[in-house]
């Protein structure tokens, strides 16, 4: 089942390859086809998914080489199969978002699907070195994606977007490979490598998490690892920026996690200072966002804040914190791909993200007005949204450990309501000039997306029982690591 999911966007990059010059009009709906296939197979991995069970399911192993220790090993728990729905929502949503791309067709939605079907490898990699191999597979389709349809600036983001990844990756792949020689048996077997780990002393399994927190940190990314994020949002196509922002952020915390379960001793020994990056990256971010007239760059910016509760919840080491990561990490792929499809679209039809440039847009554009509201609610979190089921769940698991220093947070919520209302206003309140007169609505196609991605996250905000239980059993079984 897990090789049919990684096989169907790899399959469809094929049939798009194949598509001859005269009916280049296929291009589009076949990736549209291949995009909501996959969707619909990650949503059908849930018959034979059982929640109950802590552990990795769905398990499909075949070795590449014996004598090195590696294999093709899938399988997905609680942690992962979250991210393979949201990954695969977030590229279809993309594909659909995508209909303003008019040059070079053909190669833009090839890279896409062949970004999607690597993203999905590292959400279902059970074998380090097939986790490294996925891992690095996603900076060919992006550098491509933001240097050949990108903004003025392209050149300079995707080749700051690949140095800073390939930097953060050196780190990673080294710590790897040291704990590769500590297992028993020389396996990357992600099982056998941990057992390998518990064995070595505590100050050689900091190092060796330290080495993986930057390369995992930079993808997150976390401050001060960040700096790649705002060029390569704003100056990404905003498809692209969707799956940026909801998807390949979530890589590196999942990372982490995977990180956190591998070197539990060096986790509890740095709990501090993952604490102080994640509050710092909190507040950090919050503050650069509300300064910003750039609304890519605004969600950029908001996005280091969203992720450090991420950390914060990772930090506490507790079944709420935990729980508080996970969600969180759903809930800010879902609010941060409906802002930028949102941003995308006025952009296609004005030309210009500078805040001071729009005003009064809910007499022009109601429809869009109205999800646009929507998203900003979802993205202070809000009673009734994701966002706010995942931010009380990191309070909480921060408090049981750090007590009042939790006011951070809650300073970080007030200063992200600020960005947000100012954000709200500007564009729907005001007089409104002539150039923004008669620009079209939402079409029935953005409306089905725009709807999609924020029902999602008001779904979950108002029931948020079924996914706490899907990550219950595993989040609990990496809690039972640091009870006392």
């Amino acid at each position: 089942m897990l090789k049919t999911l990684l096989l169907l966007p790899l399959t469809g990059a094929l049939l798009i390859a194949l598509v001859p010059p005269r009916v280049m009009g296929l291009v589009r709906p076949t990736a549209i086809a291949v995009s909501a296939a996959t969707l619909a197979w990650s949503l059908w991995l849930t018959s034979a998914f059982d929640p109950a069970h802590a552990g990795a399911q769905l398990i499909t192993t075949e070795v590449w080489n014996p004598r090195l220790g590696s294999a093709f090993t899938l399988g997905v728990d609680g942690l992962s199969l979250p991210m393979v729905w949201l990954a695969t929502l977030l590229a279809f949503i993309a594909v659909l978002a995508s209909g303003g791309i008019r040059d070079r067709v053909k190669g833009y939605y090839l890279l896409l699907l062949l970004l999607e079907a690597a993203m999905l490898g590292v959400f279902t990699a059970r074998d380090w070195s097939l986790f490294y191999v996925f891992w690095e597979l996603t900076l060919l389709p992006l550098f491509f994606l933001i240097d050949r349809w990108g903004g003025p600036g392209r050149q300079k983001a995707a080749l700051n977007f690949v140095l800073y990844t390939m930097g953060g990756s050196v780190f990673m792949l080294i710590a790897l490979l040291m704990l590769y020689d500590a297992a028993p048996g020389h396996s990357f077997d992600m099982g056998a490598i941990r057992e390998g780990a518990r064995l070595l002393p505590e100050a050689a399994q900091v190092t060796l998490f330290v080495g993986l927190l930057i390369g995992f940190g930079v993808k997150m990314p976390i401050f001060p690892l960040h700096g790649w994020l705002p060029l390569a949002h704003v100056e990404a196509p905003s498809p692209v920026s969707i799956l940026l922002s909801g998807i390949l952020l979530k890589m590196g915390s999942y990372g982490l996690i995977r990180a956190v379960w591998m070197l539990p001793a060096a986790a509890e020994a740095l709990q501090g200072v993952l604490a102080a990056l994640a509050l710092v990256s909190i507040v950090y971010g919050g503050v650069l966002a509300w300064q910003q007239r750039d609304l890519k760059a605004m969600v950029a910016y908001s996005s280091v804040s969203h992720m450090g509760v991420v950390l914060l919840g990772l930090a506490a080491l507790n079944s709420a914190g935990l729980t508080g990561a996970v969600m969180q990490m759903v809930a800010h792929g879902l609010v941060a791909g409906a802002l930028f499809l949102l941003i995308g679209l006025l952009y296609e039809r004005t030309h210009t993200r500078d805040l001071a440039d729009y005003a009064s847009l809910v007499r022009v554009m109601p429809r869009f007005a109205f999800f646009t509201i929507l998203a900003f609610i979802a993205a202070v979190g809000m009673p009734g949204t994701a966002g706010f089921v995942a931010e009380i769940h990191a309070l909480v698991g921060g408090f049981e450990r750090w007590g009042a220093w939790m006011v951070v947070l809650s300073l970080a919520v007030v200063i992200g309501a600020a960005y947000a209302v100012r954000t709200v206003g500007r564009l729907f309140a005001g007089t409104a000039s002539a150039r923004m007169q008669g620009l079209p609505d939402l079409t029935r196609g953005e409306l089905v997306a725009a709807t999609v991605l924020t029902a999602g996250s008001f779904a979950i905000g108002l029931y948020p029982s079924p996914l706490l239980y899907l990550i219950a059993a595993s989040v609990g079984r990496y809690a039972q690591l640091f009870a006392t």
